[in-house]
């Protein structure tokens, strides 16, 4: 688990735990990413989806990840982190085509590399709950509370890869986390995952259940992962992974507002 570290700390006001299902029991590592840093702007989450597998898929994994834990700290605007993963995983697509087209020119239409993508949201905290979104093609979170319900219902921008990121970055604005509070960001994976009748896995119905008990980042984690690995019957088909970022209910800033507030755009654009 070189790429793919543990999250059991308490990051400023919030407590977080992951889980990894790989579709091969022997596997330690895959295509699945994320990571959790504490800034000066917020505490700020990256998680992704790299097409493939293999080592190609790892060495994204590690660009990705490598270049998200230095922009978390050094961009200001979420936006601009987002723009720094673009430009990395640029890099190395670049760099990867190169090495197989000694010619110098760019890998074919049809190349694996030039189909090669990665899904991928970002989530900022801010000390007192304020919660920034920006989404390529990720599945988005769910805030859990009194029960389930997605972060946001925004067409999210196409996955990082395959085309360029538009002038102006929908940075999303989506109310407060709240204290007794948890975010739920996933793979599409865990949804993805089947029963052998076909059935997919009831993702919000397992999340309400928790929401009716008391429940930690750590308890959440492996609640769904039990979940999970009994709806499958064994590992799922495809790689997945969970993180679960819970607000400590005596720690955060009293509540602003009576339950979840409608995301709208929030950051001036980031050029």
């Amino acid at each position: 688990r070189v790429w793919l570290r543990g999250l059991g700390d308490v990051y400023k006001r919030l407590t977080l735990a992951a889980r990894r299902f790989s579709a091969h029991p022997a596997a330690t590592v895959g295509g699945d990413l994320y990571e959790a840093v504490a800034s000066d702007h917020g505490v700020r989450v990256v998680i992704g989806d790299v097409r493939g597998s293999g080592l190609t898929a790892i060495g994204t994994v590690a660009t990705v990840l490598g270049s998200f834990r230095e922009a978390a700290h050094d961009e200001p605007a979420l936006g601009g982190v987002l723009r720094r993963l673009d430009r990395a995983l640029d890099r190395e697509l670049r760099r990867r085509a190169r090495l197989e087209h000694p010619s110098g020119g760019p890998a074919e239409a049809g190349h694996p590399l030039a189909e090669e993508f990665v899904t991928l949201l970002l989530l900022e905290i801010r000390p007192d709950g304020t919660l920034l979104t920006v989404n390529c093609g990720h599945p988005w979170p769910h805030l859990v509370s009194a029960g389930a319900e997605p972060l946001s219902h925004a067409d999210p921008l196409p996955p990082l890869g395959p085309f360029p990121l538009p002038t102006d970055l929908p940075v999303r604005h989506c109310g407060r986390l709240l204290p007794g509070q948890a975010l739920v960001l996933h793979t599409d994976g865990v949804e993805d995952a089947r029963d052998p009748s076909g059935r997919f896995f009831p993702l919000v119905d397992t999340l309400c259940s928790i929401a009716n008990g008391p429940f930690t980042a750590r308890t959440a984690a492996s609640d769904i992962q039990a979940a999970l690995l009994a709806h499958s019957q064994g590992p799922p088909a495809d790689d997945a992974a969970v993180l679960v970022l819970c607000a400590e209910p005596s720690r955060t800033v009293p509540p602003q507002s009576t339950g979840h507030e409608p995301c709208s755009t929030a950051e001036p654009s980031v050029q």
